[in-house]
């Protein structure tokens, strides 16, 4: 591997067969190219979709009421139950699995007052635990916690754009604001954590405690949807039919009716998106790896004409001693060293593209919304280096093999 004489036969050999040794590289060069272009576009897809999520929890279900679809002990179908703050926090007492549970309800929008100020968002009631659920964060201040739930008081959390327009660049923190005629007292500015077209309401919203909402604005304790999350350890799929089940109990809604208590399961959409980019990486993997081994199937054969042209030359060197050891030590060295570089070479290629790509993006303020921050990651770099060492290899072990079955006295005689 490291001998002198052995390299400069290997550099002459290509040097005097430029032609066949740049359309052998190339297409190892090509193969790599490929396997780390196309696994990089892949992680910016995935990456796109994934981001879609934000930082929300992904173990959580909405749950809402509907319109039942069966009568039940004496009511009739097309009946619509009720949530109220009542369900929640029986759901607290008789399910365990829940980590965090969060409604929410809403009056539409509201003229919000700020001295000579005005402008109409909406209105919601929330409990403590709904940012630690939803993609949102807090901007200055704080947000709505249990002592303003418990003691129903008149605090309000402003959407970040509801501040820019009633306050400018006046403090709102401890300022008042007027809905419907009541004075609020603003504790803190939200929004959400990244800007999508899908929560652009958040920025124009005003959070007040539920109860608070209840007792001021005559709401008789209820409640639109919940968002409910799995404690540690737990699928959100695994209490999702206890948590159905128990408020159909609750509100006399047939056990079997698909209908009366709705819900999204956020977990299982999230695993399908997972199972289907693994099966993405499984595809854009053999894909990549179909193209190399076509560069390989090439080296391979490129090799097996060396082996031919150099039969008498190889004779002589089993004929002065060499052993079939060192014959194989040489074909290999130079497929390796061949498929090595070529290799190395696509590699650097398409991390610089695939960085170019995002650098562009990123310096052009480019966004997608299922596309993001391609990357090739360490590991498809190191599996990639591996996969060089292994190719090359395969590519010069059946022309080795052939090598060390040449016969010198038949090599010797070939012209």
């Amino acid at each position: 591997m490291f001998d002198r004489d052995t390299w400069q036969e290997i550099i002459a050999t290509m040097r005097k067969h430029k032609m066949r040794t740049a359309l052998t590289a190339l297409g190892v060069f090509w193969g790599i190219f490929m396997l780390i272009f196309v696994l990089g576009m892949g992680k910016g897809l995935e990456n796109g979709v994934y981001r879609n999520f934000d930082n929300r929890a992904k173990n959580v279900m909405y749950v809402w009421a509907e319109r039942t679809s069966q009568p039940y002990k004496g009511f009739q179908a097309g009946r619509y139950p009720r949530l109220t703050l009542d369900d929640i926090l029986a759901i607290k007492n008789h399910v365990p699995e829940v980590e965090f549970i969060a409604p929410r309800l809403g009056m539409g929008t509201a003229p919000m007052v700020y001295k000579d100020k005005s402008d109409a968002y909406e209105l919601r009631g929330e409990l403590s635990d709904m940012i630690k659920i939803e993609a949102l964060k807090m901007y200055k201040g704080r947000y709505i916690n249990q002592f303003d739930v418990d003691d129903s008081r008149k605090v309000a959390v402003i959407g970040d754009r509801v501040r820019e327009v009633l306050f400018g660049d006046e403090e709102c923190i401890g300022k008042y604001i007027r809905i419907r005629g009541v004075e609020f007292r603003v504790v803190g500015v939200f929004g959400p954590i990244s800007l999508k077209p899908w929560n652009e309401e958040d920025l124009e919203s005003v959070v007040i405690p539920l109860t608070t909402m209840h007792r001021t604005f005559g709401r008789a304790g209820r409640v639109d949807y919940f968002v409910v999350s799995a404690a540690k350890d737990i699928l959100v799929s695994e209490m999702e039919p206890k948590i159905k089940g128990f408020l159909k109990a609750r509100h006399s809604v047939a056990p079997d009716d698909p209908k009366g208590i709705g819900g999204f399961n956020l977990e299982e959409e999230f695993r399908s998106i997972q199972l289907l980019f693994g099966g993405i990486r499984i595809f854009l993997w053999f894909v990549g790896i179909g193209t190399l081994l076509a560069g390989i199937v090439g080296v391979s054969n490129i090799m097996l004409i060396v082996v031919k042209e150099r039969t008498k030359e190889i004779g002589l060197r089993k004929a002065l001693g060499a052993t079939p050891g060192s014959i194989i030590s040489m074909i290999l060295t130079e497929s390796i060293f061949l498929t090595s570089i070529s290799g190395y070479l696509g590699l650097i290629a398409g991390t610089i593209v695939i960085g170019g790509l995002n650098f562009i993006m990123v310096a052009n303020q480019v966004e997608s919304e299922n596309f993001y921050n391609p990357q090739v990651n360490l590991i498809v770099g190191v599996g990639s280096i591996v996969l060089l060492i292994i190719a090359g290899v395969v590519a010069g072990l059946i022309p080795a093999m052939q090598a060390a079955k040449v016969n010198p006295v038949v090599a010797l005689k070939d012209e």
